[in-house]
């Protein structure tokens, strides 16, 4: 091989190489950063826990004041237990939420209750007014944007 040919063959591989380690540093650069944006943090998907972690707290919030049978923030249930308001002994409400997803939507919660009253000294099954669950799903969402909204601002 000449001395040119030697030349042109080392001049291509230091070409190649500086090429390579550009690329190297561009990507690792990429990921080196672990700071986010603030508005990363408030996102409206929050996927830390199973579901979005605002609704999450925001059910969890709306419903303290009822007893909890079962919590799931994995998959997104909350039920609670009997509770009766100590103004209306006589009338007793159990609520299930139910978060479908792990975006800040309205279609992502849930909300179902059952209602009971006392007659004869036992408890009988009682509707539920449509406009109490969703005056409860209203409650919940707008705690919900609320919390990201708080986030958001610091």
């Amino acid at each position: 091989m000449t001395t040119s040919a030697q030349a042109r063959r080392t001049r291509g591989f230091f070409v190649r190489g500086i090429a390579i380690g550009a690329i190297a540093l561009a990507l690792a650069s990429c990921g080196g950063n672990k700071a986010r944006p603030r508005a990363d943090l408030a996102a409206s998907k929050v996927t830390t826990i199973g579901v979005n972690a605002y609704l999450w707290r925001a059910s969890l919030e709306t419903l303290s004041f009822m007893p909890l049978v079962q919590t799931d923030s994995n998959g997104g249930v909350i039920v609670t237990d009997w509770y009766a308001n100590p103004k209306n002994p006589g009338e007793r409400v159990k609520v299930t939420v139910s978060i479908l997803d792990q975006d800040l939507r309205a279609d992502a919660l849930r909300v179902a209750a059952s209602r009971q009253v006392s007659q004869g000294g036992g408890w009988v099954d009682a509707p539920v007014q449509a406009a109490t669950v969703q005056k409860l799903e209203d409650i919940i969402l707008t705690k919900a944007r609320d919390l990201r909204r708080r986030t958001i601002t610091g």
